[in-house]
């Protein structure tokens, strides 16, 4: 879907409001944080609000089924109403029912202005890692599946989440895919040298693919919130702490297409990235 950049801003410029916030158990709560963050976004006058990893719900010890919601759920519902009274397309992540009723799926839904549902990302690489086992609550998303893609403005934005990150075959599936900016909703779990690796895989998946890259932290227990943006030359833009806040960025095109002309490492490549087999 192509959108229009927020009055007074150029065209083609995409206004974007990063909403680093705490999530708890507690559904109704984690709802008004959202409606909280809609009105933050509407005064910025965004076009795009980013939202955590398991917005919908959050659970340092694991989340899983019991904190399941279907796509026609309340937390969705939410989402797609107040986008569309705002006229503010949405990234978020929600936990969805499984296939089999044993585990859950941690996934990124797209929203966009007019509050439909532009694409949902369910979370490939499971947090099977320093010490937790999140494959024990939840089921992968296919690798196959067909990369999430939303345009606005003069940018199309990619999703992926968390741990995805580490992974930088996933990023360049979604640039392949016309990607300009690498949205990244993380719970980026606290740990020795944690916050390091978060910052520095950031810039390194911008570089490595002439694209801005955004993720947007979970403040709170156990995580680092220090949500970052990183232009296409890695030059951090905007980094926060751990505290919930919000920011509000302005990402343009132009920077973008000229460091692809200066540097055109996509177009010298010699190699693809192929999904692997199940």
């Amino acid at each position: 879907m192509t959108d229009l950049a927020a009055p007074g801003t150029p065209a083609g410029v995409v206004r974007v409001t990063v909403a680093q916030v705490a999530v708890t158990t507690d559904h109704a709560a984690n709802r008004q944080t959202v409606v909280d963050a809609f009105e933050v976004a509407e005064r910025a006058e965004a076009r795009l609000l980013v939202l955590p990893e398991y917005s919908s719900a959050y659970d340092p010890r694991g989340v899983g089924p019991e904190h399941a919601e279907p796509l026609d759920g309340p937390f969705v519902s939410l989402l797609r109403a107040r986008a569309s009274e705002h006229g503010v397309a949405v990234i978020a992540g929600v936990t969805l029912p499984g296939s089999d009723g044993v585990r859950a799926v941690n996934a990124l839904v797209v929203v966009d202005c007019a509050g439909e549902i532009a694409g949902v990302y369910r979370k490939v690489h499971l947090y099977d890692a320093f010490g937790y086992q999140e494959s024990d609550r939840l089921e992968p998303g296919p690798a196959d599946a067909e990369p999430v893609t939303l345009r606005l403005g003069g940018l199309t934005f990619g999703v992926l989440t968390c741990y995805d990150l580490r992974f930088p075959e996933s990023a360049r599936r979604l640039v392949d895919a016309g990607a300009d900016v690498l949205v990244y909703p993380a719970a980026w779990v606290a740990g020795p040298l944690k916050a390091d690796h978060w910052h520095t895989l950031l810039r390194a998946r911008a570089i490595e693919n002439t694209a801005a890259v955004l993720g947007v932290g979970m403040t709170g227990e156990g995580v680092t919130g220090r949500s970052l943006l990183a232009g296409p030359d890695g030059v951090v833009e905007l980094e926060m702490g751990e505290e919930q806040a919000y920011r509000t960025v302005d990402l343009d095109p132009a920077p973008l297409a000229a460091v692809r002309k200066t540097n055109p490492s996509l177009a010298n490549r010699r190699y693809t990235v192929v999904p692997a087999e199940a």
